[in-house]
């Protein structure tokens, strides 16, 4: 990894930083230490630093808020790479263009200055415009998918293009670049609705006080932890199944809503990855229903 690092430094990629501590950088609050963390600089920097992590076979991450990742308690040996300084946003009448980088959530806060809807949705989703992309997040029977016109990705093989919403295969929880993580999102347009002001913030609102009273929010979690099976509730099959309040370790189904795992008290990711298990496991044995992950493991391998 020194070679790397050196590359990193000598060709100014970026701000640079080693032996990170993952805990700081993930909603669970968990996970072993990173080796590199890198912030390029731009989209030639990026390109470089891709190119050459590449050709030498390193293990690399893109790393967005760290709200939907379980990175394992062991040593991340590669490079992480966040994109944080792609995260311009630009208005222009009912259209959207932001960074990679940008928070979703601040771009949900904008849209209602501009007295735009179909952002709604994602006042509470804690991740990047990039991570809202490539997982199609969504909430209230909506998602990226719908308001989602292009993307600005760098290719497999290096070049920089536009992918077009019938090109991102948008389904529930997944898209082309979730399938295909080697395409990088840099930045995507979205298309919005002129909407009333007014009403768009009283909607916002009334979700936010919804989450406060019926969400662990003062608690490290990664939002919901299974997806729902068509036809039901995936906490309401937890519940059911008497598995609320259930810990192992610091790790625990929250009493509050049962479909999301909390960071109670000091928890190690195989604490929380054992309880996902451990839930999956009882309620395909109780019930028969397969519950999906929504979240992704990263270095379990």
């Amino acid at each position: 990894m020194e070679e790397i690092i050196e590359f990193i430094k000598k060709k100014k990629i970026g701000t640079v930083k080693e032996n990170i501590d993952l805990k700081k950088y993930t909603t669970y609050k968990v996970g072993g230490i990173a080796r590199v963390l890198v912030y390029p600089k731009n989209e030639k920097k990026l390109l470089l630093l891709i190119n050459k992590i590449k050709s030498e076979n390193i293990k690399y991450k893109i790393l967005g808020n760290g709200s939907n990742l379980i990175f394992s308690d062991n040593l991340f040996n590669g490079v992480l790479i966040k994109l944080d300084f792609f995260n311009k946003v630009k208005v222009k009448d009912t259209i959207i263009t932001a960074g990679a980088g940008a928070s979703l959530v601040k771009l949900s806060y904008l849209a209602l200055k501009e007295g735009l809807t179909g952002l709604e949705f994602a006042s509470g989703i804690p991740g990047t415009i990039g991570g809202a992309v490539f997982m199609n997040a969504g909430a209230y029977k909506s998602d990226m998918g719908y308001i989602v016109s292009e993307v600005k990705v760098i290719t497999p093989d290096f070049k920089i293009k536009t992918l077009y919403n019938k090109d991102l295969n948008y389904k529930y929880r997944t898209s082309f670049l979730k399938q295909n993580p080697e395409y990088i999102c840099l930045e995507a347009k979205i298309v919005l609705m002129h909407g009333d002001k007014k009403l768009i913030k009283e909607l916002m609102e009334t979700r936010r006080q919804k989450r406060l009273l019926s969400q662990p929010l003062d608690y490290p979690s990664a939002g919901s932890v299974f997806r729902n099976p068509e036809g039901n509730f995936a906490g309401k099959l937890i519940e059911d199944c008497g598995l609320k309040g259930y810990r192992i370790g610091g790790a625990k189904v929250s009493s509050k809503h049962a479909n999301f795992i909390i960071n109670d008290n000091k928890a190690t990711a195989n604490d929380v990855k054992n309880l996902i298990d451990y839930v999956h496991d009882k309620i395909k044995e109780k019930t028969g229903v397969d519950l999906k992950i929504e979240q992704e493991f990263v270095n379990w391998e």
